[in-house]
């Protein structure tokens, strides 16, 4: 599928959306769960601490979605 010059490719503004959601849950990673340096030595308890983190973010998340928003 060819496109004009200058315009980017249809699936692109997809690739921006899904790349938004992916960065920022990085983002929060760094900043909110203060995981930009690990305090950790060692691979298994800097994995656990990541697990652990990730599972935070999963119960925020969840939190939001079940959260009803008002109309």
């Amino acid at each position: 599928m060819s496109t004009k010059p200058g315009q980017a490719h249809p699936g692109y503004s997809v690739s921006q959306v899904i790349r938004k959601r992916v960065e920022e849950i990085f983002g929060w990673t760094k900043t909110v769960a203060n995981f930009r340096k690990t305090r950790f030595r060692g691979l298994e308890r800097t994995q656990l601490a990541s697990y652990l983190v990730g599972a935070a973010y999963n119960l925020m998340r969840m939190s939001r979605l079940l959260t009803p928003t008002p109309a």
